[in-house]
């Protein structure tokens, strides 16, 4: 299949190769699994392994950010994990690392489904217009003041059908383009991906995977409905600061910050209704 261009990495600036030993980057393949997540953060790396992946047919117990449970008919969809050791990021640049695996799923959903359509919602989420397409948790190991490890666990909506649980807008690649996408060509065209910019984090191009991600967040321009615990209002996005906190501006000119699970946005409104 022929992929529609998508030449968004070109913007990131003097980028050196990937610092780990691609031989030595093992992708583990599992029938079934509780959660790769659990796996990874269980594994004990081989000296000189920088970076492993697992991926899974099922999972038993994938999870979501908090309590989510991510729904996957088995064999259908791309779940799996990256655990990397960035040992260079700072505690308090540690965003850098989810806006990274972002940049990664983004770049190469967008060559399937169109780069116009395909966004980043924050803090991680992939959306394909006002659908969710996936969904990547991230959970860290800290120490001396930066990021021992870090594990990404991204499940990806590439060939189910019909969603059954309660998730109020999944939709899936093969819904969008009308049929299947194979599942390891995906999956190694993302960690091409995201060892293109987890090497720009390595070499130190904060600033331009910051100008990226702000440039593909989903609702960026324009006033959008949110919802915190006090109220629901309609404000604009500001910036992602670089602790990962979403600031916004709403329509009487007040600033507002808000860390993950502090506010949710709201599905829009139809013209000519009110809210």
């Amino acid at each position: 299949m022929k992929l529609k261009s998508n030449s968004i990495f070109n913007k990131v600036s003097n980028i050196l190769p990937f610092r780990g030993n691609s031989e030595r980057l093992p992708i583990i393949h599992l029938s079934s699994v509780d959660s790769t997540n659990n796996y990874l953060m269980a594994y004990k790396p081989r000296e000189g392994e920088t970076m492993t992946v697992v991926y899974a047919d099922e999972q038993t117990a994938g999870r979501g950010q908090g309590s989510n449970h991510w729904e996957s008919e088995p064999g259908k969809n791309l779940t799996f994990s990256v655990l990397v050791h960035p040992t260079m990021v700072p505690v308090m640049r540690q965003f850098l690392l989810s806006e990274a695996g972002a940049l990664a799923l983004w770049d190469v959903l967008g060559q399937y489904l169109g780069a116009d359509d395909v966004k980043m919602k924050w803090p991680n989420d992939i959306y394909w217009k006002d659908k969710k397409i996936s969904g990547t948790l991230i959970e860290t190991r800290l120490g001396g003041g930066h990021v021992k490890d870090c594990v990404y666990g991204t499940g990806i909506d590439v060939n189910q059908e019909k969603f059954v649980s309660d998730a109020p807008n999944p939709v899936s690649m093969k819904q969008i383009l009308g049929h299947d996408v194979d599942l390891k060509e995906l999956l190694n065209k993302i960690i091409d991906s995201f060892k293109k910019y987890y090497a720009a984090i390595e070499n130190g191009e904060y600033a331009a995977i910051s100008e990226l991600y702000h440039s593909g967040l989903y609702r960026a321009h324009g006033f959008h409905r949110y919802k915190d615990k006090d109220r629901e209002f309609e404000a604009a996005i500001v910036e992602v600061e670089d602790s990962g906190n979403l600031i916004l501006r709403d329509r009487e000119g007040c600033i507002r910050s808000y860390a993950f699970k502090e506010v949710a946005s709201l599905p829009s409104i139809p013209k000519g209704e009110d809210i």
